[in-house]
């Protein structure tokens, strides 16, 4: 589906601890290696952002899903499959990622992306990848990649060629919490 040559010169950046700078399932976003706290720290160089926030995830898969954060509820796991727009799940906790990516509380919003690039790239990665709009902190999220400033353009290690025409605007995704005493999501962004 996409070229093999180019998947792999991602997969090498990615490996080596690079930032790439890539079309998501939502927006333009900024991507590392979720497990090397080293890569997570370069963005936040780049985002110019404090460490107290934590950074979103994707996985490909709810198995990848699974492997990251244990149970996941059925509720959850039915409405990943289901819900139309790109959902992010907030989880308490997150294991094998880099602390970096947590927020203070140990949380993470981790999304099961439906993309088919990012689902094939994060395939053969075999690891969660950060995706964190392609802005510096503060600053409007781009909504095409025409809208992402040059500052962000030349500190990345590598920016993918694939949708760079698109003009469609993005939108981040629906962002929601299971509630566990009540058994139910919380809606925190829609």
């Amino acid at each position: 589906m996409f070229e093999n040559e180019k998947f792999q010169e991602i997969l090498n950046v990615l490996r080596h601890g690079g930032v790439i700078l890539y079309p998501t399932d939502t927006i333009w976003g900024l991507g590392c290696d979720a497990t090397n706290a080293e890569a997570v720290d370069k963005i936040s160089t780049i985002k110019e952002r404090t460490p107290d926030k934590g950074y979103v995830l994707l996985v490909d898969s709810v198995e990848m899903l699974k492997k990251h954060v244990g149970i996941v509820h059925p509720r959850v796991e039915t409405l990943l499959s289901y819900h139309v727009r790109p959902l992010t799940i907030i989880y308490d906790e997150a294991f094998g990622v880099a602390s970096n990516v947590l927020a203070p509380d140990g949380s993470v919003g981790i999304r099961v992306t439906q993309d088919p690039f990012c689902r094939e790239l994060i395939a053969q990665f075999g690891k969660p990848i950060v995706s964190t709009s392609a802005n510096r902190s503060g600053a409007p999220f781009p909504a095409h990649f025409g809208e992402i400033s040059s500052d962000v353009l030349e500190k990345v290690d590598l920016v993918v060629k694939y949708k760079q025409d698109v003009k469609e605007r993005g939108e981040p995704s629906v962002i929601a919490r299971f509630n566990r005493e009540y058994e139910e999501l919380d809606f925190l962004r829609e």
